[in-house]
């Protein structure tokens, strides 16, 4: 009886295992359940909102910070010409800065949407093997936001690491968060005379409402 019993933990622990090890593999559900766990934050939290609005945003950085791959994306946002121009530690410092600069945006922006619904689009079994299964890197996720009274696209472009999918790049209702942050680099260090140790100190990243009204 107990030689049967270990077997059966065995064998649910291990497909416990599997399930876990497919959802970081699958991009879907990379992106789905994290969307979801930020959906039951904001409707789960919203009294938090309104009195400690710090607290409310960090609990969306948790979910959405180790989503992105910040090193390809700020190496993005600062733009070949730039990217070379910088020095290895302003490299690095300017991460840590598009990072927290980001996320506020971000945690700030998510704190709006209040009781909205998002739904992912995932494609038929066969056509979803081919993509992510394959050696293909890259690979496109879309979602809806229903917010109650609009609906809005969002384009998650994410990259295979050795840490599994993250996220290189956002389009939330056709604004491309990438292109856009890109422009304000570029537009902040010709202010600047291309002085990229003061475009760093004076970074504030600005998407806007991202398209979201």
């Amino acid at each position: 009886m107990l030689h049967t019993l270990k077997k059966y933990l065995f064998l649910f622990l291990l497909f416990l295992n599997i399930n876990k090890i497919y959802a970081v593999d699958n991009p879907y559900i990379f992106i789905d359940s994290n969307a979801q766990d930020m959906v039951e934050v904001l409707t789960s939290n919203s009294n938090l909102f309104e009195s400690d609005r710090e607290a409310y945003e960090n609990k969306i950085k948790e979910i959405f910070e180790p989503m992105i791959d910040f090193r390809r994306v700020s190496a993005s946002v600062m733009g070949k010409k730039y990217y070379l121009l910088a020095t290895k530690e302003q490299r690095v410092e300017f991460i840590e800065i598009f990072k927290d600069s980001l996320l506020d945006t971000y945690a700030e922006t998510l704190a709006q949407w209040g009781d909205s619904t998002i739904s992912t689009e995932v494609p038929k079994d066969e056509s979803l093997s081919k993509k992510f299964e394959s050696f293909e890197k890259n690979i496109e996720v879309k979602q809806i936001l229903n917010t109650g009274t609009s609906k809005y696209p969002i384009s998650y472009k994410l990259r295979k690491t050795d840490n599994g999918w993250k996220i290189v790049n956002i389009i939330i209702n056709g604004v491309n968060l990438g292109l856009t942050f890109r422009n304000q680099f570029q537009a902040l260090a010709i202010s600047h005379n291309e002085s990229i140790e003061l475009t760093l100190r004076n970074w504030v990243s600005d998407a806007g409402d991202a398209g979201i009204s």
